[in-house]
């Protein structure tokens, strides 16, 4: 290409705010530009100036049989002829460049699920894809491709968290397939960039689709749902995350509806290719494709019987990439003739679309974050995101009016399983670095030097002590305060392989924290009240991927916060909440059940009874709920027309006062009821959100539209339709489970709508 081309790239690359645009790399850019368009590109496939058809073409007309299936698994070699280095499509980056370098440990998933927070999604992919760039900027100069240095990344899951037993939950966004969507999207979004010719990295939507455990048997599983479940709750996500052009999706495990996900042709041709359009590369979960031809005895599907018959199946379903290596015997599939030539080249052609989509081909400099510099990685900046994601997060479930703590007081305790863990800050599919903030560590830098810290671990994370003298509790009594981190870790929730203390292979299938810890919570709240004149308060704090019961803390603590897997700031983020640098504004993206009991089967994959759309009975903690040092009230809900057509788009506004004597965000939420549907409809259910900053005293009035798609219902043959009738519009800080109220959220605003 002409060195105009350069130029302009030069000149995007500057306002991208890429790199610095001073006359020395201004100088360098241009060096390396001219560098570029001088050379003479001996194949077809090098050179940038063709259309991306004809360079996927020419590469894959040069390739050999065996050449192209080694370029379908995740770990490709390299092609040494055409000076084409080894690329490792597995890459995790699920809050965070995970399992590689050190980088930027954000809150896990879940914990950004709490924050109701798009642009704050957009803001940490964005950071993520930055660090993910330059490490491999760093790393391939250095001719290092390992695994989990490259680009391509298979994250977010959007799986719906339907189950508080799944371990890997907290993965996820929480229950709620709106919120899903809307996070989903914009971590896609930043992740992926917005530059018209390149992108940033690869995003993937996974796991398509119906997938949410038990973990135990995801080999085999066959979940079995309807067609109004499956468009109404499993799949909106997934359409979502294909409109805004996410790269890729990775197929379940499991199969859904008797087919599995690897080899399902109405999951990936009717629907995804066909009435969505996706154009994107479909890959296998790991080491899935064994799946097809394990037999049921075996732990598998018993599909087919042969890796060469798995091979050819999943080709001929539309799946190009392999996590595995199943696609071996592709070879075999066609000296069999279970699959052509050209077939394969067909799915080649998808997935290598997308290497040349961030510019792997192209001569070094001509990709515009080529130049992303490794000084971002773990930042200044980007630990700052990181802090603010967490302290959105963290959701204060309980408050006698403690919180929050002065930092000057005589003595604080600070004690627990997780008070010290560095594991907690992690969740799953984690980075490290050399500076991760545990919760003891947060409060020891927040309060005053000349107040007195004690720490004791006081009890293990999930078995009794064996020494049966605790020296701990004494100071329960003698303190100004107790600061207890109780929960669970990534030791036993999780994925299949990964929780080492769970006997469940990483599902929850005891809903209830682990008995020695409740048990020593009951010790320190005897201690902290055997002065009757002098009670001392105990805050406890919670950590875990997903809900637990917490009957019995919610009784014995003056004080509760749920504050998840929250990332290397984590102990900071839990400080400012508790010393009230700042409010606690998050929101529980999961309903919190009493018990299991409330709950259907595990393996029950109907939303009957399930998440707050289908419950009839109260929880514990209602979906969206979230207190704060402060008050908001809500104002009458106005709407320009209460009587509409099923075309028309109705503007709804309200104002929201903080009544209280503190700043805080507060979560404004808008939820809708169909009241005279035809079919079985969700009691209620969240159609928009927004996060607001509100002053002590001051008020916001807050617009909405309410467009057609927010009176749709899904039919029990998984189409819409806008029905006629009454429909009920509420807006407030929780979702309008009877609960809500009850618990102190504010009172909400509701507005009657008429559909003709």
């Amino acid at each position: 290409m002409g060195k105009s081309f350069f130029q302009l790239l030069a000149i995007l690359i500057c306002i991208l705010n890429l790199i610095s645009c001073d006359e020395k790399s201004e100088s360098k850019l241009e060096s390396q530009q001219q560098e570029a368009s001088s050379l003479s590109f001996e194949f077809a496939f090098q050179n940038p100036g063709l259309s991306m058809d004809e360079r996927v073409n020419d590469l894959i007309s040069r390739l050999t049989l065996e050449e192209k299936i080694a370029q379908m698994v995740n770990g490709t070699p390299a092609i040494e002829r055409f000076n084409i280095p080894p690329y490792d499509y597995w890459n995790e980056a699920l809050h965070g460049v995970g399992r590689g370098v050190a980088a930027t440990v954000f809150p896990q998933a879940i914990g950004l699920g709490a924050t109701f927070d798009e642009d704050l999604a957009f803001r940490v992919a964005s950071a993520i894809s930055d660090e993910a760039r330059a490490i491999y900027n760093a790393t391939s100069e250095n001719g290092n491709y390992n695994q989990y240095n490259g680009l391509t990344f298979w994250t977010p899951n959007i799986n719906i968290f339907r189950d508080p037993r799944w371990g890997r939950g907290q993965e996820t966004y929480g229950e709620d397939p709106y919120l899903t969507a809307v996070l989903g999207a914009s971590f896609v979004k930043g992740l992926q960039g917005d530059n018209p010719e390149f992108l940033k990295t690869a995003a993937c939507a996974k796991h398509f689709a119906v997938h949410s455990g038990p973990e135990k048997l995801r080999h085999e599983f066959n979940a079995e749902v309807n067609q109004k479940d499956l468009w109404e709750t499993y799949l909106p996500a997934f359409k979502a995350l294909v409109d805004v052009d996410v790269e890729s999706i990775m197929c379940a495990y499991n199969s859904t509806n008797g087919e599995p996900c690897c080899a399902h042709n109405y999951l990936i041709n009717d629907v995804l290719r066909d009435q969505w359009g996706f154009e994107g590369h479909v890959l296998t979960d790991c080491w899935a494709l064994v799946d097809l031809f394990n037999q049921p005895d075996e732990g598998g599907h018993g599909r087919v019987n042969t890796a060469a018959e798995a091979a050819a199946l999943a080709i001929k379903t539309g799946v190009s990439l392999n996590c595995g290596v199943t696609y071996n015997s592709l070879g075999d599939s066609v000296k069999e003739g279970l699959i052509t030539e050209k077939e394969i080249d067909n799915q080649l052609a998808i997935l290598l679309k997308t290497r040349f989509k961030l510019g792997l081909f192209d001569p070094k400099g001509s990709n515009p974050f080529d130049h992303i510099s490794f000084d971002v990685v773990n930042s200044e900046s980007h630990r700052a995101l990181s802090k603010e994601a967490a302290q959105k997060s963290i959701v204060l479930l309980k408050n006698n009016g403690i919180l929050p703590l002065k930092n000057d007081l005589s003595k604080y305790f600070v004690t627990g399983p997780n008070a010290a863990s560095i594991e907690i800050l992690l969740g799953n599919y984690y980075g490290v670095n050399s500076d991760m903030v545990t919760i003891l560590e947060g409060i020891s830098a927040a309060i005053e030097p000349t107040s007195q810290l004690q720490y004791r671990l006081g009890a293990m994370l999930n078995k009794p002590s064996i020494n049966p003298i605790n020296y701990a509790t004494g100071h329960a009594g003698n303190s100004d305060v107790t600061i207890l981190v109780l929960g669970v870790s990534s030791q036993i929730e999780g994925e299949e392989g990964d929780s080492l203390d769970s006997n469940t292979a990483g599902d929850r299938l005891d809903y209830n924290l682990p008995q020695n810890q409740i048990e020593y919570l009951r010790e320190l709240r005897e201690t902290a009240d055997k002065n009757p004149n002098d009670k001392k308060p105990i805050i406890t704090i919670i950590t875990a991927g997903s809900p637990i019961n917490l009957t019995e803390v919610e009784a014995l603590s003056d004080a509760v916060l749920y504050v998840w897997y929250p990332g290397e700031e984590g102990g900071t983020a839990v400080s400012d909440v508790l010393f009230g640098t700042i409010s606690p504004s998050g929101r529980l993206p999961i309903t919190f059940p009493k018990s299991l009991d409330q709950l259907p089967a595990f393996d029950d994959y109907a939303m009957t009874g399930r998440t707050y759309k289908y419950m009839d009975l109260d929880p514990m903690y209602p979906f969206g709920f979230g207190l704060s040092y402060t008050n908001f009230t809500y104002g009458t809900i106005e709407a320009n027309e209460t009587s509409i057509s099923k075309s028309s788009t109705v503007t709804v506004k309200v104002t929201v006062n903080n009544i209280g004597e503190v700043k805080s965000d507060e979560v404004v939420q808008m939820y809708i009821s169909d009241e005279e549907a035809s079919v079985t409809v969700p009691n209620f259910q969240l159609i928009n959100t927004k996060r607001i900053t509100l002053e002590a005293g001051a008020s916001q009035t807050i617009e909405f539209q309410l467009l057609p798609k927010d009176f749709e219902i899904v039919l029990d043959d998984g189409s819409r339709a806008i029905e006629p009738g009454t429909f009920k519009i509420y807006i407030g800080g929780s979702s309008p489970m009877k609960r809500s109220t009850e618990l102190g959220a504010p009172k909400m605003s509701e507005l009657q709508i008429t559909v003709n």
